[in-house]
């Protein structure tokens, strides 16, 4: 080496980058002007011999050996070199060319810097993680990360025979914030980031921002361009600006995709493009409006069901890569069918290569176990107090509302989150800082996110599974409330299904339940829910927790179904219940279509359907859900019939219906006191014949009574099927003065008739 070239090294940088221990690599490799001429250094472990091509001028420079692990130099004339490319020989004398990645500025501002340690960079996915993009015609991959308390990182992977020498990252000033630009690398390659952290410990880590995630068991992440697809739904984004969740109805089909459909050539999954055909085929013949599919991000154990996800900005491989994703929601929202995701803020899983103990230190969760680990899960509990922390996962949930054109976002447990002393005993959790044991920082977090999501993305609605009484989980952010859209009501849900349960002789002591919702029911703006959670580990399906006979067992669900979409409150269904699935649903096995060819279960199916069908059409099923203007008892009481009866109401009268439940076995004759006069007439029964029942129903409308009772001005006498329920579509009593004689004595005549008719219907009741 030459003298002039030997003084201008700073050998004790050089050393720091041949040890792999810099996190200012740029310092000293690239080009760098030195006086009149230009320093360009590189390292390449393991090369043999670099020559410096400039390409301005094709002149060619052999570059010096200053250290024989790789570490190369040349001292070029003039301050300014142009483009240029390092030809390298191999020790197995084979020669490639490579350009230089240290070259380059970061891609990174401090404004972005600013921001992220602020909590508001809301698209920090699209400066963090891999991004393939040309700089100064240089086609490659940016690659960013955020661990502070590393001493180095280095991008490894595919393309550099995963060596942690190789591609050494650079500290952003005091951000926390490590990049690098590595020319030459495309979309496809596997890459992790390896970690040096206090104590020499070096271990490789999954990229927190990943687009796409290899399959397990490998761990790998993936580079993935996130711009490459044309959408086709503009039309559905448009008129989802319009979507007004407290008067529309909403009819969800909760999935698990791997569950839905099987592929027949022997794979394990089916990809995203082949489940889109045939979900949207099956949700729009059945009338639900939206999904809702299980976590799809990527997650190590297929146990979890994706409700311990490693991958959080990736789409699972199991079904396909990111783009395959898009055009499943591109598909469903051009066949008119929202996609709600299932989101998990509350925790993250143990594994080694994820984001526990990133780098080196407790960097997400809570370095104090009381704060930081879920007992009850095995997992760890996020910092919800550290900006950064919020940030990745803000900016998580917005990636999928904008980037997939997700329609809702529903947050997993979300009352883990909310309350410090969730599923632990005394001496295992810590008091807020007022001596409570509410989480302030993930109440903030809740309201930061709700608070954003609606202001970017109009439209777009947040559900909590929340299952306690914590207050205003659906109240306005202005009035103390967490900003939700919906909430999960839980309470409905135990209540019922523990109602239905019991032999009917039973339920007249356990009329309660059955009614105790509506108490509460204006509360929060519930959405009523038959999840997953309820058909699995032992609780049977929702027909296996019906009691008596198989027909009893059918006609009981039948009669739950009516009784579900006819109840206040949004509606979620979970897959295979809408068919009455026998066995306990598990994510190894498809649904049972083969069921269908039973007519039992096509009468199920049939129903549902109806149900749906029928949901939609009438505004009063869902237009005043979240009103006490929208529902009325006419009996709550007749617990030793095991009946109710209500209506349901919306801004027309034309529009009320009338619900007739018997959850007794026995056929039963309900009489009540109505608000309206005129004819109800029975739109649907549970026991029809069309749905696997007997025909015992109401063929002809009911006359109301003239007769004050329970307090109306009117009476109504219903025949109720065993284990049914009715719906009577209400009809106004008319007589039209401005038609001609003849027609006005007809009219004459059939009030009368009809009189006389309620008059005898009346003696005959009062003799009985």
């Amino acid at each position: 080496m030459n003298n002039k070239l030997y003084k201008l090294m700073n050998w004790p940088a050089i050393e720091e980058i041949v040890f792999s221990e810099s996190d200012d690599p740029h310092n000293i490799l690239g080009p760098h002007v030195a006086g009149s001429s230009t320093l360009v250094q590189t390292f390449q472990p393991g090369a043999k011999k670099i020559t410096l091509v400039l390409q301005d001028t094709k002149q060619k420079i052999e570059m010096e050996m200053a250290d024989e692990e790789g570490f190369f130099a040349a001292l070029v004339p003039g301050k300014k070199i142009g483009s240029y490319m390092y030809e390298i020989t191999e020790a197995d004398d084979s020669v490639k060319k490579v350009a230089d990645g240290y070259r380059f500025e970061p891609q990174i501002t401090r404004q972005d810097t600013e921001r992220f340690q602020a909590g508001i960079h809301y698209t920090v996915y699209e400066k963090l993680g891999a991004h393939p993009m040309t700089i100064d015609g240089i086609d490659g991959v940016y690659f960013a990360v955020w661990a502070p308390n590393a001493l180095r990182i280095s991008v490894v992977g595919d393309f550099n025979n995963w060596d942690g020498r190789a591609n050494q990252m650079r500290r952003l000033w005091d951000s926390g914030i490590f990049e690098v630009f590595i020319p030459g690398v495309k979309a496809g390659e596997n890459y992790k980031f390896e970690l040096k952290v206090k104590g020499g410990l070096t271990y490789l880590k999954a990229d927190p921002y990943a687009f796409r995630q290899q399959l397990r068991p490998d761990s790998a992440s993936v580079v993935a361009a996130m711009d490459e697809f044309k959408w086709e739904d503009e039309t559905w984004l448009a008129n989802r600006e319009d979507f007004d969740i407290a008067t529309a109805p909403m009819s969800v089909y909760e999935l698990y995709l791997g569950s839905f459909k099987r592929p027949e050539d022997g794979k394990e999954y089916d990809n995203y493009r082949d489940i889109a055909p045939a979900l949207i085929k099956y949700v729009k013949e059945m009338g639900y409006t939206h999904v809702e599919l299980m976590p799809v991000m990527e997650h190590p154990l297929d146990g979890s069901w994706g409700y311990q996800v490693i991958g959080y900005y990736a789409p699972t491989a199991r079904y396909g890569t990111p783009e395959d994703f898009r055009f499943f929601v591109n598909e469903l929202h051009k066949a008119g069918i929202g996609v709600i995701l299932d989101w998990v803020p509350a925790h993250f899983p143990r594994d080694t290569y994820g984001l526990s103990n990133f780098d080196g230190t407790c960097l997400y969760e809570h370095s104090d176990p009381r704060k930081g680990f879920h007992a009850h899960w095995g997992t760890l509990i996020y910092n919800y107090g550290r900006p950064e922390v919020k940030n990745y996962l803000i900016a998580n949930a917005l990636y999928w509302v904008e980037q997939f054109h997700a329609d809702g976002i529903r947050m997993d447990a979300v009352a883990s989150m909310l309350y410090l002393d969730y599923g632990k005993n005394d001496g295992e959790w810590v008091a807020n800082m007022y001596g409570g044991n509410e989480n302030l920082e993930a109440m903030e977090f809740i309201k930061h996110l709700n608070s954003i999501i609606h202001k970017r993305n109009k439209g777009v609605i947040t559900i909590a599974e929340e299952s306690t009484a914590w207050p205003k989980i659906t109240g306005d952010l202005d009035d103390d409330g967490l900003g939700f859209d919906l909430k999960w009501n839980m309470g409905w849900m135990n209540d019922f299904l523990g109602y239905m349960s019991y032999d009917p002789y039973f339920r007249a002591h356990h009329h309660g339940e059955l009614t105790f919702s509506m108490i509460y029911n204006y509360s929060e703006k519930f959405m009523l829910v038959l999840s997953h959670d309820e058909v699995v580990h032992g609780k049977a399906t929702l027909i296996g927790k019906m009691p008596g006979e198989r027909k009893d067992k059918f006609n009981n669900l039948k009669a739950a179904y009516g009784f579900f979409f006819t109840h206040p409150g949004k509606k979620l269904l979970f897959m295979g219940q809408d068919i009455a699935e026998f066995d306990e649903w598990n994510e190894k096995r498809s649904v049972q279509w083969e069921l269908l060819e039973n007519p039992e279960h096509e009468g199920m199916r049939k129903l549902v359907k109806k149900l749906n069908e029928l949901y939609v059409k009438y505004p009063s099923l869902h237009e005043w859900d979240h009103t006490y203007k929208g529902f009325e008892w006419l009996n709550s009481i007749a617990s030793e019939q095991c009946m109710v009866a209500f209506m349901r109401k919306s801004q027309n009268r034309e529009d009320t219906l009338l619900v007739v439940a018997n959850f007794a076995n026995v056929e039963q004759e309900f009489k009540f006191g109505v608000p309206y006069e005129g004819s109800y007439k029975e739109i649907l029964n549970t026991d029809a014949v069309e749905f696997g029942g007997e025909g015992r129903v109401n063929k002809k409308a009911i006359l109301t009574e003239e007769e004050d009772y329970d307090n109306k001005p009117f009476s109504l006498t219903v025949k109720s099927a065993p284990l049914s329920v009715s719906i009577f579509e209400y009809k106004k009593m008319m007589v039209d003065t401005k038609k001609p004689a003849a027609k006005e004595k007809t009219a004459k005549a059939t009030k009368t008739t009809a009189r006389k008719t309620t008059t005898r219907t009346k003696k005959t009741t009062e003799k009985k």
